[in-house]
């Protein structure tokens, strides 16, 4: 068990922390896990999970993009002028995605090949590209067709024979499951063929236990949803977007550069990492993920607005740390940035539903993102095992084993003959 959870115990503690404020909002309101809700959580709050996707990308390369809420409302006007235009709305869509894709690419430019810095660069395309969505759009409500309204509100479709659930949802679901069985399996096989250390069987037994289960729940809810409630399109398109980033960051070359220019850019270039191509794709790809963000929120609000795009920056910043990348770089993960995300989704909905005020609910907001970065930054500072280092320190001790042989540095110092040196934790 302790193994099970030393390996991902900030994701593990925020998908706890995810389920603790379902648990607790469905016991105050009543309504907090109904599928109606959680379908609104997903739709209501799409555009900033896809942008932490490509944010943590951007902080994992040691940078910053503040513009990315500027870039989504440009984007989003152009398509709404493309449709009024006559432009059909498919290909006004293409054309919004390949505008968001110039953008990230102008920036990228200035970051990669004339080397200023990205917190400047953005700063400055926040400015540019807010001026340009209230020129374009002369501060005005533009609507758009009923095909992106699709894109941002309609859920799976209904096919099949009538079995009282969403087929589709049901399909999903179980695809799920099959996917963390098989991936589960073969890591044992490879971890067995290659001679590395593995933990029992029962471990991973129990966690696609713990994980399908969760995934289950999940399908039941929305497959019994009525219909046109069901698991919404938004929330596909998220699920895509995070499957393949989440491959692209573990499993390729060009993710493995990512954490490396994070990690040590100096580093990085002596080891032949090309540091100026990584800088232009992350900066590119932010600008790519805008612009669906962009797509999925006029859907879903059926017009471009003046003051779309405002503060979704500081939302997606706060999903990445929150999901416990480092500010410094190097450290993070595609899934973890969501759930996240997903925290603040649900500690807005749930505060929206006790009637808690918009003022209040933001110092809540601001509170959790400073504590969930504050508390390791002290401890590094002090010297001190990190909050994950002393759990795992804490599991280690409870479970009396010894079995790590790594010396517990973080205990003072003390001879042989007065006290054995402590062999059953290690310093984070």
């Amino acid at each position: 068990m302790g193994s099970l959870l030393s390996r991902n115990l900030r994701q593990f503690g925020m998908v706890i922390a995810l389920a603790a404020l379902l648990v607790f909002f469905q016991v105050r309101t009543g309504v907090a896990l109904t599928p109606g809700n959680i379908s609104n959580i997903i739709q209501g709050n799409a555009y900033v999970l896809i942008l932490a996707v490509g944010m943590v990308l951007i902080i994992i390369a040691g940078h910053i993009d503040l513009s990315v809420g500027s870039v989504a409302a440009f984007v989003g006007v152009t398509v709404a002028l493309l449709t009024q235009s006559g432009v059909p709305w498919a290909l006004a869509v293409l054309i919004g995605l390949v505008v968001g894709i110039g953008v990230g690419a102008w920036q990228g430019f200035w970051v990669a090949a004339v080397g200023i810095p990205a917190f400047i660069v953005t700063l400055a395309g926040m400015l540019l590209f807010r001026g340009l969505n209230q020129v374009l759009g002369k501060s005005q409500t533009i609507p758009v067709p009923d095909g992106i309204i699709y894109l941002g509100t309609a859920s799976v479709p209904e096919v099949g024979p009538n079995t009282g659930f969403n087929n589709i949802t049901v399909l999903l679901g179980l695809l799920g499951v099959a996917a963390l069985i098989f991936f589960e399996v073969r890591k044992r096989r490879n971890a067995t063929r290659l001679g590395a250390p593995i933990g029992p069987v029962w471990a991973s037994v129990l966690k696609v236990v713990l994980i399908g289960g969760v995934i289950l729940l999940a399908t039941y809810l929305f497959a019994t949803a009525p219909i046109g409630r069901s698991f919404p399109i938004p929330g596909l398109i998220l699920i895509v977007l995070v499957i393949v980033y989440a491959f692209v960051m573990a499993r390729t070359p060009l993710g493995r550069h990512i954490y490396a220019v994070g990690g040590n850019r100096a580093a990085a270039q002596l080891t032949g990492v090309n540091v100026r191509r990584v800088n232009f794709f992350v900066l590119t790809n932010m600008g790519f993920l805008s612009a669906i963000a962009a797509i999925v929120f006029v859907g879903r609000s059926t017009s471009s607005g003046a003051y779309d795009g405002q503060g979704w920056e500081l939302d997606a910043i706060a999903a990445v740390f929150i999901g416990g990348a480092a500010v410094s770089g190097g450290i993070g993960t595609v899934i973890a940035s969501v759930i996240g995300g997903l925290v603040i989704a649900v500690l807005n909905n749930g505060l929206q539903l006790l009637g808690v005020q918009n003022d209040i609910t933001q110092v809540i907001k601001g509170l959790v993102l400073l504590l969930a970065v504050a508390l390791d930054v002290y401890n590094k500072k002090q010297g001190k095992p990190s909050i994950i280092g002393l759990v795992q320190r804490g599991m280690r001790r409870s479970a009396g084993t010894g079995e790590t042989g790594v010396v517990d540095t973080t205990q003072p110092a003390q001879p042989a003959a007065e006290a054995p040196v402590d062999t059953s934790s290690s310093r984070q």
